[in-house]
């Protein structure tokens, strides 16, 4: 739209700024308070005893960089007179800008948009530990990663209880992982078959290698039977026999002691009584395997 004169203003302006000064017949330069507008020299007033000056290097004044290097000096092309007044208006406006003065802690959070503090507006190492409030960083407010792999993490001096744990643990991230039943190793989370006395097994009529906790019924109709104790017995497993076909006077029975004692001695046991039924259990290296019933 097309405009008579100059066009209507588009932004607000801040307050202009007032500065005044009096001559004393020699000085000519002058710094204002603020900077200069964008318009330079033609955008501010400047009048000496009521009159205003023309800017201009060929005129009454020209603007320039005061000793900071701001845009805020005043010279005159000659010096104003001894008790003359000057003073200057300075709009103090810049495109895109506000020039009112902001005095400190006078901007409450009411009149801060929402959202409008981003991360990239906040210096890093700017806000400290004293800055946040107790409980105002809630679990919505938090990433849901984060890498502190160069941090110290210091918990609470508290013992963890169960309402503090989500989910499950997993197995291998406790401690102990497994359990010791019977003198086997059973890995938390499996499964073993406990079982309460002797395990007795189908009848054998062969040579067989004896597992602690069984019992066997052994039947020696067609000859002889050996059966070899564990290797590596521990204090109190059991291995148990019964002669199933009461043929013992006849085709005896042999316990191999596999290097451990027998009552005491290094040799085999031979069982030659008919029905016998007997119990071995074992004690320690120096006496082996011992009766446990007689």
């Amino acid at each position: 739209m097309a405009y008579i004169g100059q066009t209507p203003e588009d932004k607000f302006r801040g307050l202009s700024a007032y500065n005044s000064f009096v001559g004393d017949g020699s000085t000519t330069a002058f710094d204002l308070s603020a900077d200069a507008p964008e318009g330079g020299q033609n955008d501010i007033q400047v009048f000496v005893a009521d009159v205003r000056q023309q800017p201009g290097a060929l005129k009454d004044y020209t603007l320039g960089l005061d000793g900071s290097g701001n845009i805020r000096r005043i010279t005159f092309a000659s010096a104003p007179a001894g008790a003359a007044d000057i003073f200057v208006i300075n709009p103090g406006r810049r495109a895109g800008y506000l020039f009112n003065t902001v005095s400190d802690n006078t901007i409450t959070t009411a009149k801060i948009q929402d959202g409008a503090i981003t991360a990239d507006k906040i210096a890093d190492g700017t806000i400290i530990d004293a800055d946040i409030a107790d409980g105002s960083i809630t679990g919505a407010k938090i990433n849901s990663t984060f890498n502190i792999s160069a941090k110290t993490v210091t918990l609470p001096a508290t013992s963890v209880t169960n309402d503090m744990l989500a989910g499950s643990i997993a197995n291998n991230k406790l401690t102990n992982s497994s359990v010791t039943v019977n003198g086997s190793t059973v890995a938390l989370g499996a499964s073993v078959e406990i079982s309460a006395g002797t395990s007795w097994q189908t009848v054998i009529t062969g040579a067989t290698n004896a597992v602690a906790g069984n019992g066997y019924f052994v039947n020696t109709t067609s000859g002889s039977v050996t059966v070899t104790l564990p290797a590596s017995p521990t204090l109190g497993e059991e291995v148990s026999f019964i002669d199933y076909a009461g043929t013992f006077d006849t085709n005896a029975l042999t316990v191999g002691r596999n290097s451990k004692n027998i009552q005491g001695s290094a040799a085999d046991l031979t069982v030659s009584t008919e029905r016998a039924g007997f119990t071995l259990v074992f004690t320690d290296d120096t006496q082996g395997w011992l009766l446990k019933d007689k």
